[in-house]
């Protein structure tokens, strides 16, 4: 069953803004990922939601519900994606300044091929950046016949296409990039093309690539500031939209032409979390130099609803049933209306938090950077934890894939005394 989202209808409908001729075969190249895929950054409608008629187990340990665990040569933050009997991810050697994707088997976590994507060039010209940035911190995507992936490299960001067994396609320059805190964006699939963001001090871009040739559909520039989102599609006030948020600004995209929308005051200079929404309302959140929730009408009137000084910098939010789901960097779980700033609860978790929230059903799950994931109900009148469930880790950095009933995890542990970047299975162990 293809996934509902509007992508297959707008591989229809891009004759009518670009003309017949502007798009290569990408145009009839159907997506092929299904409901039991997590095909690109923030799941299957690229907000955090899974599909809800799943059962991922609510208990967990070291040992318990554990499928199986498998050793992730490298290091990177970048999030699993799965797609049909396969999972992708990004690591990156920095001792030997080598960024590859691998591919492992869904089903037994045995390591498929490793691709080595850049060999050389890992080192910035400015400074080594953010200790949480990785040489591999964007997440990939699959349109279910190939992979793409963003890599910094040699002072520049490139987009790399690979088939599903591990050949390359074709890899295109996106642009120069300074670096400041790092680069972390990930690719956006939107019909016929792949949608890539590179945001920096040097002047940036946002880059519709075609998916099969890596031609350049459009491209637009973007301000000389700082900032580390990834390119989001949401339906917005009845239309499909390319949103981003920072550069003090939050801006609008026709996905199929680059053309802007809109742009208005609603964040910060520099954001790392995607925006979320419910069509009406758009909400934004980053952390330098001020820290902001900033929740904005989404009819392009440029009204800020409500803002605050809250730090959400890192894990994105969710939102569901009109209300407004987060945690802060250093562990404040929170809810709120979308139309009011007043918390309708606020519950201190203990611990901090890099990876963004997913939301399976009626519950959420929110996985601290020491290895524990606090799944608590969606609930706008109080604060349920169902389950507090740890597994033993040095840092977890990636937001985990949940799908199928199972949640796919990367952690990195100490084993030995050396760290090792380990991939989990997590699901029912009957």
């Amino acid at each position: 069953m293809k996934f509902r989202i509007l992508i297959l209808t707008a591989m229809l409908v891009a004759p009518l803004f670009m003309g017949q001729s502007s798009f290569s075969a990408a145009q009839a190249d159907e997506i092929t990922v299904t409901e039991t895929d997590w095909a690109w950054w923030r799941g299957p409608n690229r907000n955090g939601v899974a599909e809800a008629n799943q059962t991922p187990p609510l208990q967990w340990d070291d040992e318990k519900n554990i499928l199986w665990k498998s050793p992730v040569p490298g290091r990177g933050y970048g999030s699993p994606i799965v797609v049909g009997d396969k999972i992708f991810l990004a690591t990156s050697d920095e001792e030997q300044e080598i960024q590859s994707v691998l591919c492992y088997d869904r089903n037994s976590g045995k390591q498929l091929w490793k691709t080595d994507v850049h060999t050389g060039g890992t080192n910035p010209s400015e400074r080594e950046g953010n200790p949480r940035w990785s040489k591999a911190s964007s997440t990939a995507a699959s349109d279910g016949q190939r992979v793409f992936i963003n890599f910094f490299n040699s002072d520049a960001v490139f987009t790399t296409a690979l088939s599903l067994d591990g050949k390359q396609l074709w890899q295109k320059k996106v642009c120069d990039y300074a670096v400041h805190q790092g680069y972390g964006s990930s690719p956006a699939i939107y019909g016929p093309l792949v949608i890539v963001g590179a945001d920096n001090k040097g002047g940036g871009v946002v880059t519709g690539f075609d998916r099969v040739t890596g031609n350049v559909v459009w491209t637009t520039k973007r301000a000389e500031k700082p900032n580390y989102a990834s390119p989001i599609i949401l339906h917005i006030d009845g239309k499909d939209q390319l949103v981003f948020s920072g550069q003090d600004v939050v801006s609008s995209y026709d996905p199929l032409t680059g053309e802007k929308n809109w742009e208005f005051e609603g964040a910060t200079t520099e954001c790392v979390t995607s925006v979320v929404t419910d069509g009406k309302y758009v909400v934004t959140s980053g952390g330098y130099p001020s820290n902001h929730i900033a929740v904005v009408r989404a009819d392009a009137s440029g009204e800020v609803v409500w803002r605050n000084e809250t730090r959400v910098y890192v894990p994105s939010m969710l939102v569901h049933a009109g209300h407004l789901y987060g945690v802060t960097d250093s562990g404040e779980a929170f809810c709120y209306a979308l139309d009011s700033e007043t918390p309708l609860w606020e519950e201190r978790l203990r611990a901090k938090f890099s990876a963004s929230l997913v939301l399976v059903g009626e519950h959420i799950f929110a996985t601290s950077e020491k290895g524990s994931t606090f799944i608590f109900k969606a609930n706008p009148t109080a604060f349920e934890l169902v389950q507090e469930n740890t597994i033993e880790v040095e840092n977890i950095q990636a937001t985990p894939a949940i799908c199928d009933s199972k949640i796919y995890m990367r952690v990195t542990r100490e084993i030995e005394e050396e760290q090792q970047e380990m991939l989990y299975c997590i699901g029912q162990n009957n």
